[in-house]
């Protein structure tokens, strides 16, 4: 491990710490930071690194890691470093500049990834960017609109990271699709930080939130004079994302009038201030976001055809939480830990009963409504360990959705929901639905006749025409040989 001269170190930062397994790289970038003044560390493995963090070493202020190293992988090392430091920017640097590479270091959380051979100075660029966002995130408060991690490990978020790569370097208009809650600004904002605009705005509006006869003057701003009570000129929302990016979240609510607006913007790109006579040229990536079925939308007639595939240039649908139930326990802690922070309180940890029980709802709310629980688990629940009988009445009442690939899992938080609400004869209970479903299901496969349905089961005749009338099982009949 080399470690920069003292020159360095008297800047006000943390050292970058740079890992690759290939000596050549890591003398190049040590004298590429020397000569720019930024303090950096070197580390021959990821092991090396991680036990660096393990012996309760400062984290970095960048992290700069090859992904392919013998031992433990520069993934590994990045998990590692965002499990402790979510905050830490990581460049994933790879020979392999294939997709699947960069898919997996989004996935995990990564800032950027650099492919090699890298020019020099694209490097710098890029480290200096990844320090001012760290710098940003050690001072910046929430109202300064912090952007939060885009964590998610199911097949279902893959496509997402895998989209988010694609696009990395373009400029074309995107439309994502995804019930509320879902987080489909956090994904707009990741196609910002990781675009060529990273460096401009980003601007975000409601369109459903907006009263209709504000919203054209939210979007194009007005002159003085304009109506009544426009004092001044206003820039509106397109000219505040100037060179950056304009996130108009919950398209299909926006007022049909406005449609043909935005409509002649994305085909001309200028626009007019309410009031004004003179065009205004937009440099701006329109990403928008809806809930709705814009195709079922159009023919309903409620939203412009033309403006829909003005938009729809590149789509990405984001997965409802439970469409990626796996996410939940990651998510969950992720959550717990960001509230912990924010109240300045030691983390809560759930138990394997309540992660597992929570793993099995639905959550209408999606990503949304489980961060609001964590951040309710933070203040209420009374111990660090979080039990079922902790989470909130609504929740302790809703029964989890059984995963039909797991249902042994649902069972098991079935279980413990019941324990917790201080059911009695838990074990008869599910037991006579257990009964009951294994017996109509059999008599619906053999078309009501109980001396196959029982032969299907295993159980006696006797024991089935028994169940039959103690559980109450409409049907089921005896063949003539019975």
């Amino acid at each position: 491990m080399s470690v920069a001269n003292d020159k360095m170190s008297k800047i006000a930062m943390k050292p970058v710490w740079i890992v690759d397994d290939d000596r050549s790289i890591r003398w190049v970038l040590e004298k590429t930071l020397s000569r720019e003044g930024i303090p950096f560390k070197s580390f021959a493995s990821a092991t090396e690194a991680i036990s660096q963090l393990e012996q309760g070493a400062e984290p970095p202020q960048v992290l700069m890691s090859d992904i392919r190293m013998p031992g433990q992988s520069g993934l590994d090392l990045l998990q590692e470093v965002k499990t402790r430091f979510p905050t830490v920017p990581v460049i994933i640097m790879t020979a392999y500049s294939d997709l699947e590479s960069a898919v997996a270091a989004f996935q995990g959380g990564a800032f950027e990834y650099l492919p090699k051979p890298f020019d020099v100075d694209q490097a710098v660029e890029l480290i200096r960017r990844a320090v001012d966002e760290s710098m940003h995130q050690s001072g910046a408060s929430e109202e300064e609109g912090l952007v939060p991690e885009i964590l998610g490990q199911a097949p279902a978020m893959q496509e997402v990271f895998r989209a988010i790569g694609r696009l990395a370097l373009s400029h074309a208009t995107v439309l994502i699709n995804g019930e509320s809650g879902s987080g489909k600004e956090l994904v707009a904002r990741a196609l910002h930080r990781h675009s060529p605009r990273a460096d401009k705005p980003f601007i975000a509006i409601n369109t459903a939130a907006i009263p209709r006869d504000l919203l054209e003057s939210e979007l194009f701003g007005h002159e003085r004079g304009a109506f009544t009570g426009a004092q001044t000129q206003r820039r509106g929302r397109f000219e505040q994302a100037e060179g950056g990016t304009l996130f108009l979240d919950e398209i299909g609510d926006m007022p049909s009038e406005l449609q043909t607006r935005l409509l002649r913007v994305l085909s001309d790109g200028h626009y007019y201030r309410v009031g004004g006579h003179s065009p205004i040229k937009a440099n701006v990536r329109v990403i928008a976001a809806t809930h709705q079925n814009l195709e079922a939308r159009v023919k309903e007639g409620l939203f412009r055809e033309d403006l829909f595939h003005r938009l729809n240039v590149i789509r990405i649908r984001l997965p409802a939480l439970r469409e990626r139930r796996e996410d939940i326990p990651l998510l969950t802690r992720h959550f717990l830990q960001k509230s912990a922070r924010e109240l300045g309180v030691e983390a809560k940890r759930l138990s394997d009963a309540a992660i597992k029980y929570l793993s099995g709802l639905d959550f209408q709310g999606n990503v949304r409504q489980l961060e609001n629980l964590c951040h309710w688990l933070t203040v209420m629940a009374p111990g660090q360990q979080v039990e079922i009988g902790d989470l909130p009445t609504e929740l302790r009442d809703a029964a989890p959705t059984a995963l039909a690939t797991d249902w042994e899992s649902g069972l098991e938080g079935e279980v413990d929901r019941l324990l917790a609400a201080g059911v009695d004869d838990v074990h008869g209970r599910l037991s006579q639905i257990f009964e009951r479903i294994l017996i109509s299901r059999a008599l619906a496969r053999t078309g009501g006749r109980r001396i196959e349905a029982a032969q299907a089961l295993g159980i006696g005749r006797n024991t089935i025409t028994r169940k039959i009338a103690e559980l109450g099982i409409d049907g089921g009949r005896e063949s003539a040989a019975e």
